[in-house]
């Protein structure tokens, strides 16, 4: 079996799709699996190993809060001529694009591979797809027309889809516990006997770090060893850092974009991780990250938040947008060691069970199944 993973996303930057693709890649590769990954090249100078082929042109677009992918293909005839060349059995769409997808979908070559489409995005309260309702209506249809079976990472991701007919299931996003662990060296800067909260996102709107620095306003005034490491770039960044500036918060260190081997680093070296983001998060991939290097976890239960952290043990869910009691649940761990440590070992355990290992073998499980379906819709 040969299978294409096709990311709508561009690769030029962090995210968890990238993530996501990167860790099916590496599992698949282990088990022997001939796998390579396509996705739109956003910058001439890119260039990510011979299983990465670039196909198309990305654009930047707002989309949500954030900044997605506008994808096309200028030369739709590169598509045909890479699927014939590859001769892949399984394509693996990560996320549909407009035109991107399409232009891929509509290859001759489609028609013969099972397709099967991972979608991430919560796109409930999307401002970009309220004013443009039409994608939203292409992507069912697309889905309906050359899909043969859609994963959501959540339950609330596969709500689009209720009347696809086909296969579907809930897989989650998985966790590199080989990249992600407590045994990841700290970043030796920081470890000065301080309690070190972490955020770390991009730095706009649905990420809510406004929310996470009144938190720590509040905090700081009672606690004099604290600090708060912030990880990401992003718009909001300046009016983030006038903010500290306004209100004298002393120990708030923005640390800018990081390279992605360094991300595991921050995670152990922190005491707290905490991500109050407001809406727009299907899953919640760094609250497992976090949770795989042994540290309890904060967040607002946006409906993605909650869903994923609602029966787990070693994270703390906070009403949306209220930093009042943001302040008072990251003080409870604040003044305890104890619990913290106690709640990092049950975040641990329950990070275990999205090994990428034990994903994967639902991700198989669920080709297998989507197979006998077309199969049986042939005869």
């Amino acid at each position: 079996m040969k299978v294409g993973l096709i990311s709508f996303h561009s690769f030029y930057k962090p995210g968890g799709v990238k993530r996501h693709i990167l860790g099916l890649y590496k599992e698949f590769k282990k088990r022997g699996i001939e796998c390579k990954i396509i996705a739109p090249r956003r910058k001439r100078s890119e260039n990510y190993g011979k299983d990465v082929i670039l196909l198309g042109t990305s654009f930047p677009l707002p989309f949500s809060g954030g900044i997605s992918d506008l994808g096309i293909n200028f030369n739709p005839l590169s598509i045909e001529k890479v699927l014939k060349k590859e001769k892949f059995d399984v394509l693996h769409f990560h996320n549909l694009g407009f035109p991107s997808t399409f232009q891929i979908l509509t290859s001759p070559s489609t028609a013969k591979t099972l397709n099967i489409l991972t979608f991430h995005a919560n796109i409930k309260g999307s401002k970009f797809l309220k004013r443009f309702p039409f994608l939203l209506y292409f992507v069912k249809k697309i889905a309906d027309w050359r899909i043969d079976g859609i994963i959501g990472v959540a339950p609330l991701t596969l709500e689009p889809f209720k009347k696809y007919k086909k296969p579907k299931t809930v897989i989650p996003n998985g966790i590199d516990l080989d990249v992600f662990n407590p045994k990841v060296p700290k970043i030796k800067r920081f470890l000065d006997g301080k309690i070190n909260i972490l955020f770390l996102g991009r730095i706009e709107e649905r990420k809510g770090l406004i929310y996470l620095l009144r938190a720590y306003k509040i905090l700081e005034k009672k606690f004099k060893n604290l600090r708060l490491i912030v990880v990401g770039e992003g718009p909001l960044k300046k009016e983030m850092e006038e903010f500290v500036r306004e209100n004298g918060l002393k120990e708030v260190i923005f640390e800018g974009e990081i390279k992605e081997d360094k991300v595991a680093s921050y995670y152990t070296t922190c005491d707290i991780f905490c991500s109050p983001a407001i809406y727009g998060e299907s899953f919640g991939l760094v609250l497992v990250e976090a949770m795989a290097c042994q540290k309890p976890v904060v967040a607002f239960a946006n409906e993605g938040y909650f869903q994923f952290l609602r029966d787990k043990k070693g994270g703390v869910l906070v009403k949306n947008r209220n930093w009042k009691d943001l302040a008072k649940k990251l003080e409870i761990l604040i003044k305890n060691q104890s619990l913290r440590e106690k709640l990092g070992k049950i975040a641990l355990k329950e990070a275990k069970e999205y090994s990428w290992k034990k994903i994967a073998d639902k991700v198989l499980e669920f080709y297998q199944l989507c197979q006998r379906e077309k199969l049986k819709s042939k005869v």
